[in-house]
């Protein structure tokens, strides 16, 4: 144990002193002053200045704000960044609006923890800044930088965006009461408003809404009106946006006061960033996947993002391309995915340096993508501003990019003029004639071979025509000049699905419908508001958690027609809808993932697995069909394969038949002597292993060959019982059958504690073999009578070496 030392005078050990009630009082005062000189600083903030501020250091933040900013290398102002930030330092509402990678982030951050630090904001005044976002993907990138530059602030910050593993709404609600800076997204925040009576926002200061347009876009001004309705009326809000909204209904609904719009590029010659590179393509939709294929293969090494319109075309893009082996890394994401899939795939695309990403507008807006090289939008998106969002994933800050839009020819003139009103300069380019893949036959095996394959092309297909059926402007989309027949063959799909259409709203609230409610595959168990069609089940019921899970489906791309592709698509109480009764139902059929994750369930699977048939596959066992299979000699020998020639060694193993190798073969396996080297190692290698179970047969014969004499010395009968492999040899008395007393032999042995002067008996000289009437002892006379009258040797050992041969003749020869 360490001790503290006495002072040299004697007296009595000096502890630290306990900081007083003046002290505290004095640091108190210290942060009062410093507080109070930086709001004279933003006070003093001139907004009509000629000398426009480009540095971070010129801007009047706290001490921890530029601490934190220098420590993440952030120097120079952004154009919204000067513009925005100290309007905001003053307290101002703000409709920021400005090119895609453009610093939006920063410029709502600063003012966030700038606006919190001036108010002194502690744990103990509850939430003081709530920020809004569309996506958990940039709601996650806004804490990160929220994180970064806030290191040297004692706010405590808190993310939440639902479908986390592990995290309950109870246990969000515990922790949020702590929280002074929360981004969320707009769902997950209603839950807690509608469910946690804990929630309380009465002293938040600021409000942040980050992408507002899309926030409004995807269904959500219900849950923003509750979310105003629970906010003070004397807080500042932000909006930010690459596209902002001014319409006076969603700004009465947010109750701004005398906002300050704020656009960087509602002057500049283009609406997206002057470093993007932009074309377009014209390619008739039955090519569509053939034009991105090639362009794929001639970008190998690139970072690309391919934007689809669904999330079934990018899951059958994704595993389609995934089976032709691009020879590039290929990831898929879409909102049906569950979220520690998502941030996973995110953050392998983030670091990657050369990958092809398929994607949904899930990740369009905000998501800081580094070093993207393309951002290919394979299908045509739905309005301009769509466009802006997609394309801003490449040539973020200064750097450069290129983007390319494939368009029918149907789409061409609508979009270009839309495009134009925008101010989006955009090129025409042609595909080179020896850059034209065509992969349509391959998909026409790949979907005959693999029927679930053959499922998503289906599913794929009709999220497609339903998707342009329902977009508002007719002057781009018509279906009515889009070939599908050929676009349903270019699938690989062997005939055209029949869609039966609904009428109803647009499409957009059909794709922002919330999870809940509806199953991950099938719309055609939809309404066109986003509700499923209630099933017919007793109202009166009770349904456990236990009933819950067992009617889940798969919350993949099969949902409802699940049970049909395991083999019940002939049962008669089976509930899978019947709006796509026109889809052919297929048997699925288990890849390597399937099976291990069947595997995995144990006993409880109905799939069996069955191994060492003599096939290349194990053979699997999904229905009663393939299990009568068994039984069948014929349909056995086809699952078997074509037959190997086989040859026997002298032993009995079979071998495969050898072959010689051609000088081609030989010249091309290596060196001559890196060969014959190889070889001699190998051959040595079997050889010692030979050796060694060689060595381990050689010991257990002998231990066997000693028990069997040292039983015969004492008068028993050798039994080996054990196994070919040198089992426990078993030592059985040999006097039962000639009539002995086993119980008079224990009565003659010597009792413990009594002297007894009999002697041990002498071990006999150890011999190669002895004569019957000479050598043998009385006990080991035979049993039976000799039929032959010539002389017997009785062997205590069998003879295996040369030199106990020649014994055994010298003995022989000598008798």
């Amino acid at each position: 144990m360490a001790t503290r030392a006495r002072p040299a005078n004697g007296g009595k050990p000096q502890f630290p002193r306990k900081r007083s009630t003046t002290d505290r009082l004095q640091k108190r005062k210290r942060e009062q002053d410093e507080v109070a000189d930086l709001q004279a600083r933003v006070n003093d903030l001139d907004l009509k200045s000629t000398t426009p501020i480009t540095k971070f250091a010129d801007l009047p933040l706290s001490e921890p704000s530029a601490a934190g900013i220098s420590a993440s290398h952030f120097t120079t102002l952004t154009e919204i960044q000067a513009q925005a930030i100290p309007l905001a330092l003053k307290g101002k509402d703000i409709l920021g609006a400005a090119k895609t990678g453009s610093g939006k982030t920063l410029a709502f951050l600063i003012p966030v923890l700038e606006k919190l630090y001036r108010a002194q904001w502690t744990e103990y005044d509850g939430l003081g800044a709530l920020i809004l976002s569309p996506t958990r993907e940039l709601a996650l990138q806004i804490f990160d930088v929220l994180r970064k530059i806030g290191r040297k602030h004692a706010f405590s910050a808190g993310l939440v965006i639902g479908g986390k593993a592990g995290f309950s709404l109870k246990e969000e609600a515990e922790r949020l009461t702590r929280m002074n800076i929360l981004v969320c997204t707009p769902g997950r925040m209603k839950q807690h408003l509608e469910q946690a009576a804990s929630f309380n926002a009465d002293n938040l200061q600021i409000l942040v809404l980050d992408e507002a347009d899309r926030i409004m876009d995807m269904g959500f001004q219900r849950e923003v009106d509750q979310l105003v309705e629970h906010l003070p009326k004397d807080r500042q809000t932000l909006m930010f946006s690459a596209t902002q909204s001014k319409k006076v209904s969603d700004l009465a609904r947010l109750s701004l006061k005398d906002p300050e719009y704020v656009s960087v590029h509602e002057a500049a010659s283009h609406a997206t960033p002057t470093n993007l590179q932009q074309h377009y393509i014209v390619t008739p939709l039955h090519e569509k996947l053939d034009t991105l294929y090639g362009f794929i293969k001639a970008n190998l090494k690139s970072k690309i993002i391919v934007f689809l319109s669904s999330g079934k075309q990018v899951r059958f893009a994704y595993e389609s391309f995934r089976h032709l082996q691009p020879g590039i890394p290929l990831l898929h994401l879409h909102g049906r995915q569950k979220q520690t899939a998502r941030l996973e795939i995110t953050h392998r695309f983030t670091s990657a340096k050369y990958s092809c990403l398929f994607a949904t507008d899930v990740v369009a807006r905000g998501i800081d993508f580094p070093a993207v090289d393309w951002v290919i939008q394979a299908d045509c998106p739905e309005d301009v501003d769509t466009y802006i969002h997609r394309v801003g994933r490449t040539a973020r800050y200064e750097s450069n990019g290129k983007a390319v839009l494939f368009l029918d020819p149907s789409e061409e003139d609508g979009m270009l003029k839309k495009l134009e009103a925008k101010k989006i300069p955009i090129e025409r380019v042609n595909v080179k004639e020896n850059k034209k893949k065509s992969i349509q036959n391959s998909l026409q095996n790949m979907c005959f071979q693999n029927p679930d394959l053959k499922y998503l092309g289906q599913k794929a297909f009709i999220s497609y025509v339903r998707a342009i059926q329902y977009q508002n402007d007719k002057s781009i989309f018509n279906l009515k000049k889009l070939d599908l027949d050929a676009f349903s063959k270019s699938m690989g799909l062997p005939g055209t699905p029949q869609i039966k259409f609904q009428k109803g709203e647009d499409v957009k609230k059909l794709k922002n419908a919330p999870r809940q409610g509806m199953s991950s595959g099938s719309e055609s168990e939809m309404d066109m508001d986003g509700v499923k069609k209630p099933k017919d089940k007793k109202k009166d019921q009770v349904r456990t958690k236990y009933d819950k899970m067992f009617e889940r489906t798969n919350q993949d791309v099969l949902s409802s027609h699940y049970s049909k592709m395991v083999g019940k698509a002939g049962d008669d109480d089976d509930e899978g809808d019947d709006s796509d009764e026109d889809i052919l139902a297929v048997k699925r059929r288990l890849d390597d993932a399937d099976l291990d994750n069947e595997a995995s369930k144990g006993p409880t699977s109905n799939i069996k697995v069955v191994e060492g048939l003599g096939g290349q596959d194990p053979y699997v066992i999904d229905s009663k069909r393939r299990e009568k299979a068994l039984k069948s000699k014929k349909k056995m020998a086809k699952f078997k394969g074509m037959p190997t020639k086989m040859v026997f060694d002298d032993e009995g193993n079979a071998h495969p038949l050898y072959e010689m190798s051609t000088p081609a073969d030989f010249q091309g396996a290596g060196a001559a002597d890196e060969q014959r080297q190889a070889f001699v190692e190998d051959e040595s290698k079997k050889v010692l292993e030979a050796d060694v179970d060689d060595k381990e047969r050689v010991r257990q014969r002998k231990r066997e060959k000693k028990a069997k004499r040292k039983a015969l010395e004492r008068g028993e009968s050798f039994v080996n019982d054990g196994d070919e492999d040198g089992g426990a040899p078993q030592l059985v008395s040999g006097d039962d059958d000639d009539g002995h007393d086993p119980i008079a032999f224990m009565r003659s042995l010597p009792v413990a504690g009594e002297d007894s002067d009999a002697e041990p008996p002498k071990k006999k000289a150890k011999k190669w073999f002895q004569q019957d009437d000479s050598d043998a002892d009385v006990d080991e006379q035979p049993r039976k009578k000799q039929k032959s009258k010539g002389k017997v040797f009785k062997m205590h050992e069998e003879p295996e070496t040369l030199e106990d041969l020649e014994a055994l003749a010298t003995g022989l020869l000598d008798g």
